[in-house]
């Protein structure tokens, strides 16, 4: 019986371990964008508080929080730790 389920496995190992690593290269990806893109932002909002808007500048350092490696995309990267954990827990299953 134990057989079967191991041979049910290795199909759903198969694919977690493909899609873990396809999302890890595009969040190296999304990351390096995500930080430039986060820069920028955060310049924005520099200006806008040296013009005199604060509500605007405060708004756009939270969006440049929330793009920058510390924001989304960490809790994408636990996300996609989580997954590849799931696939090496799934192949230390089908191993044993």
């Amino acid at each position: 019986m134990r057989l079967i389920f191991k041979l049910v496995a290795v199909p759903f190992a198969m694919v977690v371990t493909i899609l873990s690593l396809f999302f890890t290269f595009i969040l190296a990806a999304a990351d390096v964008f995500l930080g430039i893109a986060s820069g920028l932002v955060f310049l924005g909002a520099v200006i806008l508080f040296i013009v005199g808007e604060p509500l605007g500048g405060a708004a756009f350092m939270v969006v440049a929080f929330l793009i920058s490696p510390l924001g989304v995309p960490a809790l994408a990267g636990k996300l996609v730790g989580l997954l590849d954990n799931a696939g090496a827990a799934l192949r230390g299953f089908i191993a044993s």
